[in-house]
C-alpha cells in the first residue's frame, strides 16, 4: 500500500487541502495577534528610560511606542466591524480606574503637570488591557500569548544568567553580578518581573492542562525560570512568586499541591545548594526579608520613610491626593530625615549614578497619596473584580483560570513592594488584558476551543 505524502506529486489532494487550511488559519491567527505580539517581541529591545518609577515620565521606549500602535490598530477594527468590543460588565470594569485618575488631575494644585500622568495610567490601566482583551478572540489566542509571554521570560532570564556567570550585571554587593536581563542597571526589578510573569504563566498551564507534551513544557520552563528569578535578587518578587504559585497549588488540589512543593523544594536544594546557584548571595537576601525591623538596610529604611511620607500626603487630602505626579514635589515636604538622597546604580554596561527615588515603591500608597481614597477604590477595585471574575470561571477550564487568577495575584501582592515605571510597565499592561479576557468576556467565547 502507496502512503501519500504532503507536498509530493502524487499525494492525497484532501490532504494537502487540508494542510493549507491549517497553515491559512494559522496565518491569519498570527496576523490578527502580531500588534499584540509586537509589543512583547520589542521588550527585548535594550531602551533604558522607560517611565520614571511611578509612571510620571520618562522618554518612553519602543515598547511602549508599540502598545500605542495597538490601540490605533484595534480602534479601526472595532470602527470597520460595528460591533460593540466590550460587554457592559467589561466596559465597566476597565473602565473604572478614569474616574479617580481624571478627578485626581482636575482637583491637583497643578492640574497642567498632572495631564502626563492622565495619559499614562489610562494607557497602563484601560486603553492598552482593553486592546488585548479585544484582540483576543478564543483559548487559542489566549494560550498563543501566554507562551508568547514565556518565550520573553526564557529570553529574558537566558541574558540575566549570562550576566551572572561573566560578571557583566548590575551591581550586587560590589560584583557586577545581579541579573537584569536586557532592562539595564537603572530598572533591575524588569527582568524580574517579565521572568516571574512568565514562572505564573508556565505554573498556571502545568497544573491546569491535561496530561501531554504542553503540560511537560510548561513544567521545564517553570524549571528554568527558577534560575534567573533567583539570581535577579529581588526581595519583592520572590514573595509575590512563593505565594502565587502557592495560591495556584491550592487551587489545582490539596494533593497535587503536596507533591508539586515537594518537587519545586528539591529543585531549590539542588540549584543553591548542589549546584551553588548564587547560594551566598541568596542565602543573605532572603535573610534581609526577615531583618525589616531589626537593623535593616539602607534600602528598607528608604522605603519605609517614602511610605511614611505618602501617608502623610493622602492625611493632607484624603479624598483625591495631592495631584497626578505629585509625590516628587510633595516629598521632601512630608519625608523625616532618614531619606537617602537617593539609590545606587551601576553595571549592565551603565557608569554609575544616583537614582532619585521619586515614589513609594508601594502602588497602593502612591495611587493613595496622588488620587486619595477615590482613586484607590477605583482603581484597586477595578483589579480586585478581574480576580475575582477569573477565579468564579476555574470550571470553565482551569488552564486559562489559574494563569489569569495567578497573574493578577502576583501583581497585587508585588504592589506593596513596587509601582509602575520603567520599561516592563508596558508588559504589565499585556498581563491585565490577558486576565481581563478571561475574566470578563462572554461566557461562550471563553468556552471556544
Amino acid at each position: 500500500m502507496t502512503t501519500a505524502v504532503v507536498g509530493v506529486p502524487g499525494a492525497d489532494p484532501g490532504v494537502r487541502e487540508g494542510v493549507r487550511a491549517g497553515v491559512r488559519e494559522w496565518a491569519r491567527r498570527a496576523w490578527a495577534l502580531s500588534p499584540v505580539l509586537a509589543v512583547i517581541a520589542l521588550l527585548l529591545v535594550p531602551g533604558g528610560g522607560g517611565g520614571t518609577q511611578g509612571g510620571t515620565g520618562g522618554t518612553g521606549t519602543i515598547a511602549d511606542a508599540a502598545s500605542g500602535l495597538l490601540v490605533l490598530i484595534c480602534l479601526v477594527r472595532v470602527v470597520r466591524s460595528g460591533a460593540r468590543p466590550l460587554t457592559r460588565t467589561a466596559a465597566v470594569v476597565l473602565g473604572l480606574p478614569v474616574f479617580g485618575i481624571c478627578l485626581a488631575a482636575i482637583t491637583s494644585n497643578d492640574p497642567g503637570a498632572s495631564l502626563p500622568g492622565v495619559a499614562r495610567y489610562v494607557q497602563i490601566f484601560v486603553l492598552v488591557p482593553a486592546a488585548v482583551m479585544v484582540t483576543i478572540r478564543d483559548r487559542r489566542d489566549f494560550a498563543v500569548v501566554a507562551w508568547a509571554l514565556i518565550g520573553l521570560g526564557l529570553l529574558e532570564g537566558a541574558v540575566g544568567v549570562v550576566q551572572y556567570l561573566t560578571g557583566t550585571g548590575a551591581s550586587y554587593q560590589g560584583a557586577d553580578v545581579r541579573a537584569v536581563g536586557t532592562f539595564g542597571a537603572t530598572d533591575v526589578m524588569g527582568m524580574a518581573t517579565v521572568v516571574a510573569y512568565a514562572l505564573v504563566i508556565a505554573t498556571g498551564l502545568a497544573l491546569g492542562a491535561r496530561a501531554g507534551r504542553a503540560r511537560t513544557a510548561a513544567l521545564v520552563c517553570a524549571g528554568l525560570l527558577l534560575v534567573p528569578l533567583v539570581l535577579s535578587f529581588s526581595r519583592g518578587a520572590w514573595i509575590a512568586t512563593v505565594l502565587t504559585c502557592g495560591a495556584q497549588l491550592l487551587l489545582s488540589g490539596l494533593r497535587r499541591a503536596g507533591r508539586v512543593a515537594l518537587a519545586m523544594g528539591a529543585l531549590v536544594v539542588v540549584l543553591v545548594g548542589g549546584f551553588g546557584v548564587g547560594s551566598e548571595m541568596v542565602k543573605e537576601r532572603v535573610t534581609s526579608i526577615t531583618q525589616v525591623t531589626a537593623a535593616p538596610d539602607q534600602s528598607v529604611t528608604d522605603r519605609y520613610t517614602l511610605w511614611a511620607a505618602a501617608g502623610r500626603m493622602w492625611r493632607g487630602d484624603p479624598l483625591t491626593g495631592v495631584g497626578l505626579k505629585g509625590f516628587p514635589a510633595y516629598r521632601d515636604s512630608n519625608a523625616s530625615l532618614a531619606l537617602s538622597s537617593g539609590s545606587d546604580t551601576a553595571g549592565a554596561g551603565a557608569a554609575f549614578a544616583r537614582q532619585p527615588l521619586l515614589s513609594p515603591h508601594n502602588m497602593y500608597l502612591l495611587v493613595l497619596s496622588e488620587q486619595g481614597l477615590i482613586g484607590l477604590l477605583a482603581l484597586a477595585g477595578s483589579w480586585a473584580a478581574l480576580l475575582v471574575a477569573a477565579l468564579r470561571r476555574l470550571r470553565l477550564g482551569a488552564d486559562c483560570a489559574l494563569v489569569a487568577a495567578g497573574i493578577l495575584t502576583w501583581q497585587l501582592i508585588d504592589f506593596f513592594y513596587a509601582d509602575i515605571g520603567g520599561p516592563s510597565t508596558v508588559l504589565m499592561s499585556v498581563i491585565l488584558g490577558l486576565a481581563a479576557w478571561w475574566s470578563l468576556t462572554s461566557r461562550t467565547e471563553v468556552r471556544r476551543a
